[in-house]
Parts: structure tokens; C-alpha cells; sequence
């Protein structure tokens, strides 16, 4: 990754390019004047309007400071690192700087010996010091590789031939059948079972196929709520490098939860995806169960832990299920990079010993460095491994044991909701909006897959558009999103006494939230202030999002840097351009900077480009340059919300 982020001194800083708007021989920081701003000429809210449909107009006028709320992506329940990821992008987006193509989950386990030892599948032993800065790989736990007899050449291994096997890339040294290994992970605990159904069960109907099993409950007693799909769109254009899907959800029946809960702006909902069915057919293919059972009501016994609900209490369960509604919504099947636990138990059901020996190897202090190569090298799915040592069988219900669970997706809102509506007929119907850009990676078999969150929501939206394009009325298909709306802890989702310039800085679907603030700024406001959105994409053309959608007039909603066809610019690099800008608004009263996006790319990729207009604009050297923005956001002017 070469992002340009620092926490040392720099010597050189990177220099402020002067552009049409900079005033270089003015040390006073003063509003750029060739740039346009967004100001309220009125305020119009309808009781029932499309949800694409203008909520206010503006134009360039007054500048009076107003309250006004301030959204940005909430703080929800834990979820899986990976998950995360997967929910809010880790890829590159124009503002991210390029990535490794895979990165191991180890922001959640770098403090956390337990999670280290759960991943790597050591019982406690060692330095303790270095399982708690352990990076997840192991590495430091690596052990020269010996053998029990001098010659290798006796009993090599051999390595399976197959194209799964091959796009691992393990690199497996000297070992052979004789190699001696030690501290190899113990095989993981079976807690589930099946059994057939009671007799009192058997007539019992469980919920669509289409939709997560009942026990899941991310927020008990809440169920997983059935939202149909209002309507589906790309706003991405043919071409674009990552495709970009909008979402109109009918919430119009959502459960009335305690507290007076409500969508906001600023806030999220939570999607429950399930896994691809031909993948889930795969594995079922792999490990041999008939096609006749799959679907077939059983009784799920678990022995202890919250699995297969999301975060329930941590007990035994029996639940009436089936084997397909496990692996589809429960089970996570190519999110995570594999584990010891996994490894161990494919090692025990494999029965070709030279595979055996390989998954063995993966699984001790020897075959670390191999271990860790695996998990942060390419994404690696469940089925790849099935396929990479076909004579391991695992039962399912072990499999399942092993496996983590499949986590919910968070998306930001991408509107205010208290203002969006739509009508259908002579009802009105509530919508709240979503962004999701679809994350592809390629597949081993030369192909690309999705992430499951985004791929599962693709499909939906490829659904849609479809019946649509038959001209099928979509409604006849009966299309939901299966979502609960997100717990949210986020301080930016509040009311600001007073009001100054706004400066909103986001790459891709970052900006999604930055659309819904604006829509409620402008609602909200009694006179005009100036908002400005600097937003990166890779292609004007083809990759801007919401052109023409801000909730007000196109021509008065002017972004202050749209990426120039053909060139390859960061937004960070947009932020050194608007150096006078971001100077003026920060040095304003009551002016506010705000940044969405990747903390790993795009957040901190632009907390280097400010702290280098800091050092530019204000004379400062790099230190102090920090001390400022530190100083900004203890005072609520430097607001970042990164993920």
C-alpha cells in the first residue's frame, strides 16, 4: 500500500500545487471566489414525492449561519473485521491509494491474545508478549523444519494436481512424509449435531428459502425485518471499474422498536446476505451429502456459543433448520482467510497422505511461514480448499463447527430519510436509500466473484432490472431486502448551534452519507451557508454518483473537483489542489471539514494532504501542522468518520 500517511516528522513536505482559486501572496485566509457554493433559496417539503424528486432548490445568495445536523456512517455492533470491510469497501477507489490485493484481518486480533490462539489453533504456549502483537500469520512462531531421516529423497511429497491446489502458491520447502512436525493445532471441538424432527415439529413450516431462518436475530428480540425492494438502479455507466448499485427500500412497516428509534440521517441498516447457491452447492457437492437431504427439516443441537445467531447468548441451542439454510445464511464461506481450526480438520478427513501431510504441515511451527503466506495472499474461499485437497471429506456438522459465522453488512443512508417518500397509488409509502459498489476479486479458476454482501445485493438488483426490461412488473417477483436497521453510537448524526462553510470531502460511495446531510442542511436551513463536496472518482463520466441527485437544482450543486477523463488522481491530491479552500473553511467560524471513506486508503491518504496545506497555507512545520487538525477536531471543526 503506498499511502502517503505519516505519524513521524516529515522533512520535505509535499508541495501545494497553485491553481486558478490559490492566492499565494495572501497569508489571510479568504473564500476562493471562482468556485461555486450551495446556498437555499426556499425550503419544500411534500408529504409524497419520488424519491429521485428535488426535496429543495437553492441558489447562490445569502450566508447566514443555521443549525443543521451532520451525518456520517454510525458506529454499529461488532462485527467481523472482514466483514466490515467487505460492507463499508477495502478496495481501491479513486481517494484510496492502491491496496495489496488481499490483506489479512488483523486490526481486530493485534490486541487480543485469545483471538490470535482461536486463529491460529495453538493451545497457550510461548511468549505472551508476542501473541498479543502477533500479526495473525504466526510468523514469529516459525520453527526450522527437521526430518526423522537424513535423505529427502526417500519420501517426498508430493503435491496434489489440480488448479485449486495450484493457486494457493504454497511454498512447501524441504518438507517430505518424513518431516517432523511440532506444535501442530489440535483438531477443533464438534459442537453440532443433527437428529431427525419430533414428531411435533414435523408439521411445522419454516420460513422462505429466500430469506434468513427466524433464529438469526441480530438485535433480539427484532427480527431480521423482510423490506421489499421499491425499485433498483446502477449509477455507474458502462465502463466504470467498479459498478454501483442505488437501492429504494420500503420501510413503511418496519416494527415500531422502543426508545423512539428511528432512521436518520447519518445512520445505517444492517444486511443479512446469504452465500451464492452454486456455491453452497458446491461444498455440498464436495463433501457428498444427497441432494435429498439438503433440504430436508432437521434439528440442529449446538453445545455451547452463539452460533448460528448472530450475537445471541452464548448457549447450547436446538433449533429446527436445514442443512441448506446453515450453509446459505449462517455460515461464512469466502469472507475470512483460512484458519488452523479449518486447516486441522481438513488434515484429519483427508485421506491421500500426501495431502495430509501438506494440511499438517500448514498446521504446526514449521509450515508458519506457509501458513501465513495463505492467509494474507489472495482471497482464499472454502470451496477453493475442498478443491485443493480433494481426499478430505469433512462432515458437515464438524464443518460447521469450524466455519466462522456469516455476519450482517452495514450500508450508510444515502438521503435524509424524514424527507424521502414515494407513492404507490394513492398510499405513501417511506423509502430509505442505499449505495452499494460491488467488490470483485479474481476468482482461481480465472474468473472474478464478489464480496457476499455486495454480490448478494447485486443479484437482487439484477432481478429487478431484468423484469423490468421484459416489462415484468417487478412487485410480481416479490423482491426483499432482508435488513434491520443499524444501533447507532455516532456523533456526527447532531445538531450544530451554529453553522459555518462546510467542506465535505469523500472518494466513491463514500459520499453516499455526504448526500443525505446535504438534503438535510438545506431542509433544515432558515438561510443560506455555504457546502462544498469534494468528491473523487476515477472517471467523471462513467464512475460520479448522484449527478443530478443532491436534492436540489444540478447546475447550483457544483462539486468542487471531478476527476478529468483519463487522468488517474487521488483524492488527496484533490485536497492539495483546493489548499485555499480547505484553509478558508477550517479558518471560519464555525467552518467544518468532514471526511468520509476507507481509513485504510482514502481517510488516511487525506489526513496527510491536510496536514501538507496546514504546513503550506499557515507556515507551520510539520509538528505543529498536527497539533493543528488535533486541535480542529477536539473543537468539532475536523470531523472524520472512517471505517
Amino acid at each position: 500500500m503506498s499511502t502517503t500517511i505519516t505519524s513521524l516528522p516529515r522533512e520535505e513536505p509535499v508541495s501545494i500545487p497553485l491553481t486558478s482559486t490559490s492566492h499565494p501572496d495572501d497569508p489571510i485566509p479568504e473564500e476562493p471566489t471562482s468556485i461555486p457554493h450551495l446556498t437555499i433559496l426556499r425550503r419544500s417539503i411534500t408529504g409524497a414525492s419520488d424519491s429521485q424528486s428535488s426535496a429543495t432548490s437553492v441558489t447562490a445568495a445569502s450566508e447566514t449561519s443555521v443549525d443543521s445536523d451532520a451525518p456520517l456512517t454510525p458506529i454499529t455492533e461488532p462485527s467481523s473485521d472482514t466483514a466490515l470491510d467487505e460492507a463499508f469497501g477495502d478496495g481501491k477507489e479513486l481517494g484510496a491509494a492502491p491496496q495489496r490485493r488481499r490483506r489479512a484481518s488483523t486490526v481486530l486480533i493485534s490486541q487480543n491474545s485469545e483471538d490470535v490462539q482461536r486463529i491460529l489453533g495453538d493451545i497457550p504456549s510461548g511468549t505472551n508478549l508476542l501473541g498479543k502483537i502477533c500479526c495473525g500469520g504466526g510468523c514469529c512462531k516459525l520453527e526450522p523444519l527437521k526430518h526423522l531421516i537424513p535423505s529427502l529423497a526417500v519420501n517426498p511429497v508430493l503435491r496434489p494436481k489440480n488448479a485449486a491446489f495450484e493457486s494457493l502458491r504454497l511454498y512447501l520447502g524441504e518438507l517430505s512424509l518424513d518431516s517432523k512436525l511440532t506444535k501442530v493445532a489440535p483438531l477443533p471441538e464438534n459442537t453440532v449435531s443433527f437428529s431427525s424432527v419430533s414428531i411435533e415439529s414435523v408439521g411445522k413450516k419454516l420460513g422462505p428459502s429466500d430469506h434468513p431462518p427466524q433464529f438469526l436475530q441480530p438485535h433480539a428480540p427484532y427480527e431480521v425485518y423482510r423490506a421489499p425492494l421499491h425499485h433498483a438502479r446502477e449509477l455507474t455507466r458502462p465502463g466504470a471499474e467498479k459498478r454501483t448499485y442505488h437501492f429504494d427500500i420500503d420501510v413503511t412497516d418496519y416494527p415500531v422498536e422502543g426508545g423512539n428509534v428511528d432512521f436518520v440521517v447519518g445512520g445505517a441498516i444492517g444486511v443479512c446476505p446469504s452465500n451464492p447457491e452454486s456455491v453452497v452447492d458446491g461444498v455440498f457437492n464436495r463433501l457428498g451429502v444427497p441432494k435429498f437431504v439438503r433440504d430436508k427439516k432437521i434439528t440442529l443441537h449446538t453445545t455451547h456459543g452463539r452460533w448460528p445467531t448472530i450475537w445471541g447468548d452464548e448457549k447450547p441451542r436446538d433449533l429446527l433448520t436445514t442443512r441448506r439454510e446453515l450453509l446459505s445464511w449462517c455460515s461464512d464461506l469466502q469472507s475470512y482467510p483460512p484458519t488452523k481450526p479449518l486447516l486441522r480438520l481438513l488434515a484429519e478427513y483427508a485421506s491421500d497422505e500426501n495431502e495430509k501431510k501438506i494440511l499438517m504441515y500448514l498446521c504446526s511451527a514449521q509450515g508458519q511461514g506457509a501458513f501465513c503466506d495463505l492467509r494474507t495472499g489472495p482471497y482464499t474461499t472454502v470451496l477453493q480448499l475442498l478443491d485443493a485437497f480433494p481426499s478430505s471429506y469433512p462432515p458437515l456438522d464438524h464443518l460447521l463447527s469450524t466455519l466462522n459465522t456469516l455476519m450482517p453488512r452495514f450500508y450508510s443512508l444515502s438521503q435524509d430519510p424524514m424527507i424521502q417518500r414515494t407513492v404507490d397509488g394513492t398510499e405513501s409509502r417511506r423509502v430509505i436509500e442505499i449505495a452499494v459498489t460491488v467488490h470483485e476479486c479474481p476468482d482461481w479458476q480465472g474468473g472474478h466473484r464478489t464480496g457476499t454482501g455486495s454480490g448478494f445485493l447485486e443479484r437482487i438488483a439484477r432481478k429487478l432490472l431484468a423484469a423490468e426490461k421484459e416489462g415484468i412488473d417487478p412487485a410480481s417477483l416479490d423482491l426483499h431486502v432482508p435488513m434491520f436497521r443499524g444501533l447507532m453510537s455516532n456523533p456526527l448524526a447532531r445538531k450544530f448551534v451554529s453553522d459555518g462553510p462546510m467542506l465535505l470531502i469523500g472518494a466513491g460511495v463514500g459520499v453516499a452519507p455526504f448526500r443525505g446531510f446535504v438534503q438535510s442542511r438545506l431542509r433544515s436551513a432558515n438561510c443560506a451557508n455555504k457546502v462544498w463536496v469534494l468528491q473523487g472518482v476515477r472517471d467523471s463520466l462513467l464512475d460520479e454518483l448522484y449527478s443530478g441527485e443532491w436534492g436540489v437544482h444540478e447546475d447550483e450543486v457544483k462539486k468542487v473537483v471531478q476527476s478529468r477523463r483519463g487522468e488517474g488522481r487521488y483524492v488527496q491530491e484533490e485536497v492539495r489542489h483546493q489548499a485555499d479552500l480547505v484553509w478558508f473553511v477550517i479558518n471560519s467560524l464555525d467552518g467544518r471539514v468532514f471526511v468520509c471513506g476507507s481509513s485504510k486508503g482514502m481517510g488516511e491518504g487525506v489526513e496527510a494532504a491536510l496536514i501538507d496545506v496546514a504546513i503550506a497555507k499557515g507556515n507551520l512545520n510539520p509538528d505543529q501542522a498536527r497539533i493543528f487538525w488535533d486541535e480542529k477536531k477536539e473543537a468539532g471543526q475536523y470531523i472524520a468518520e472512517t471505517w
